[in-house]
């Protein structure tokens, strides 16, 4: 005996409330994106919401601190600290995995002065 009468039925409702669900998240990421006068810059890309997971990168541990409340309540975002940034940045979290998967603290670090919103100070250029 079935405890489920329909689970065809039943699945079609989830899937239905999961895409309102969607819907909702995207509009949350826009208003976040909003508020952090992300979506008026030309350097962010337009297709953010295509992106299965959004990898914010921010400058500082302060920002990172502010925002954190945002990862928790915002689906579809990640956060990294990029000291080398000198302004809040957004990648495909895809590219973000596929570039630091193999790589040390180290290397990682290493690469985020160059990459990933960071610039190399002139000083640094120079060592």
């Amino acid at each position: 005996m079935s405890v489920i009468k329909d689970k065809n039925t039943l699945l079609s409702t989830i899937k239905r409330i999961d895409e309102k669900i969607d819907k909702l998240n995207d509009q949350k990421i826009i208003a976040f994106f909003e508020h952090l006068g992300l979506t008026d810059r030309a350097d962010i890309p337009k297709d953010f919401l295509k992106w299965e997971t959004i990898l914010i990168v921010v400058p500082d541990r302060h920002i990172s601190h502010e925002l954190k409340f945002f990862k928790y309540s915002i689906s579809r975002i990640s956060f990294v600290t990029n000291p080398y940034a000198q302004k809040i940045h957004i990648y495909d979290f895809k590219e973000w995995n596929a570039i630091t998967r193999n790589k040390t603290q180290f290397q990682v670090r290493e690469m985020l002065k160059t990459s990933f919103g960071g610039v190399r100070n002139s000083i640094d250029g120079m060592n």
